[in-house]
């Protein structure tokens, strides 16, 4: 049993947020303490732990849910597997993270599903996987995704590749809604792109490219939304990183459409002129677009209409991202700044409190995969986070395998101390 004292207990389900104690046995929260005369009964329980934490000036909340990460297994190991994927998530807070199928062979086999599965339950937290659409990524022939569905994919995507036959996605979305699982979709029409990564723009004029216009994602978030609206599917727009497609989505859930949104902190954080300052570390699919999209995708997490913050934890060896700007692949490492990033981005300046962060970091991905977590109430499963959201620290060490990160050598606010997951310290402060 796991005492947790003296905390800020944050619940985003309930939108409960006050001071309380908060009881682990095994893997479930066995009671929150919430006034002073339960508080009292804490001197009690006390010497019955095996472990007290004491929570003051910290706040409690539940375990992180990452609904977007790459941990490159099986296949590309080198730049990260998933036990160190796994690490750098518990040492970001997160308890839960959804792997993509982009890996080598793709997530779409079932055999290849179970080994994901099966390495993600060595590891401590919870490594659940989507499976992958269309077959090797194809875009033409649907996986068998029911029975990819009974091996235990959390969802469908083919992410790092566009899905571009309407006619597939509106069939790949009517089954994805006949077995009630959500499908997400990587918005980037190549037809428009001439150099992925970086913005159509100002930045990329400077560098004397054409790179990738926002048209590119505005005009299959619209298509798609609209096949979403008639599909009744779940459906997922990844990493949204225009302001355009930020009012799509806006429109199609006003007209009924079941369709949510996932933004990243690089997305919310930087713009194009970021590549000019870190080069490669800001290249990203899709890339960093103007001060004003990131405006725009701010105003979306206010209002809602952007439902979920996700990293798109994406691992690169250092070798590959020193390669010229126009070569080296698109992507950042993220699970270890995401939170710090919120509060620091997010809440410190006024833009959601503090219980609609964890709502974007934990209830709302958990509600879009129907998964038990999530939540801090009696009975939830004993997966939490424990941060200090006042502590300032420097982005210099990481611990997974790759180092991929624009934010290197910035000064953040909020620092994890413990993660808990299933009612074990998975990661804590040293």
């Amino acid at each position: 049993m796991i005492l947790i004292k003296n905390g800020r207990v944050i619940d985003p389900k309930s939108g409960f947020d006050g001071v309380a104690d908060v009881i682990l046995h095994e893997d479930k929260i066995c009671r929150i303490l919430k006034d002073k005369e339960q508080w009292q009964q804490s001197g009690i329980y006390e010497n019955m732990m095996e472990e007290v934490i004491d929570a003051a000036g910290m706040t409690v909340a539940p375990g992180l849910v990452d609904v977007h990460v790459h941990f490159r297994d099986p296949g590309l190991t080198y730049k990260e597997d998933i036990h160190t994927g796994a690490a750098a998530a518990a040492k970001g807070g997160f308890t839960t993270v959804i792997c993509m199928a982009n890996t080598q062979p793709k997530v779409d086999t079932v055999e290849t599903l179970q080994y994901v599965l099966e390495e993600g339950k060595k590891t401590g937290i919870h490594v659940l996987s989507c499976a992958a659409v269309s077959k090797n990524f194809g875009g033409g022939e649907l996986t068998d995704m029911e029975a990819l569905k009974a091996a235990g994919a959390a969802g469908f995507t083919d992410d790092g590749i566009p899905l571009k036959d309407e006619k597939f996605v509106k069939q790949a979305m009517e089954e994805a809604a006949r077995l009630d699982l959500p499908i997400s979709l990587h918005e980037e029409n190549p037809a428009f792109i001439q150099q992925n990564g970086i913005n159509h723009g100002s930045v990329s004029d400077k560098l004397g490219i054409y790179g990738s216009p926002a048209l590119a994602e505005d005009s299959m978030v619209a298509r798609d939304c609209m096949i979403a609206l008639a599909t009744g599917a779940a459906v997922d727009i990844q990493h949204i990183s225009s302001g355009n497609a930020v009012a799509m989505v806006r429109l199609a859930k006003s007209l009924g459409a079941n369709v949510w949104a996932e933004v990243t902190p690089h997305h919310f954080t930087l713009t194009e002129d970021a590549v000019l300052e870190h080069g490669s570390l800001a290249k990203m699919n899709p890339p960093l677009r103007t001060a004003r999209d990131r405006e725009l995708l701010i105003e979306g997490l206010k209002d809602g209409t952007i439902d979920m913050i996700a990293t798109d934890h994406a691992p690169h060896s250092a070798e590959e991202k020193a390669q010229p700007l126009t070569k080296a692949p698109s992507g950042i490492i993220g699970l270890e700044t995401s939170l710090a990033l919120g509060i620091t981005e997010l809440v410190k300046k006024g833009h959601l409190t503090m219980v609609q962060l964890m709502e974007k970091m934990s209830w709302n991905p958990s509600r879009l995969y129907h998964l038990d977590c999530g939540r801090l109430e009696e009975g939830a499963p004993a997966d939490l986070v424990i941060f200090d959201e006042k502590e300032r620290w420097t982005v210099k060490e990481f611990a997974s395998k790759a180092v991929n990160s624009p934010f290197i050598g910035a000064e953040l606010e909020g620092k994890v101390k413990y993660t808990i997951c299933g009612g074990k310290v998975v990661y804590r402060e040293r």
